[in-house]
């Protein structure tokens, strides 16, 4: 094998002038992209059967809840 033989599937040297620049002025972005609409977090005391019967169809158990809490506020405002 050609000692100047370059696998073009090898990662770039990171530490070359022109990633160096790269690097600098790139914003770094981590986790998820922000919600518009974030969800807050709470604490709800519920019936034990309650929990169960929602919990027992799977999860996203809480968004159903939140569905439905979601259903009534609309029924009480109409």
């Amino acid at each position: 094998m050609a000692k100047d033989w370059h696998d073009p599937d090898d990662a770039p040297d990171l530490s070359a002038a022109k990633w160096q620049k790269k690097l600098a002025t790139t914003a770094v972005k981590r986790g998820r992209p922000r919600l518009a609409n974030p969800k807050i977090s709470t604490t709800i005391r519920l019936d034990a059967d309650v929990l169960a019967k929602f919990q027992a169809r799977g999860p996203r158990w809480q968004s159903r809840i939140n569905a439905a809490l979601r259903e009534w506020l609309a029924k009480k405002a109409g």
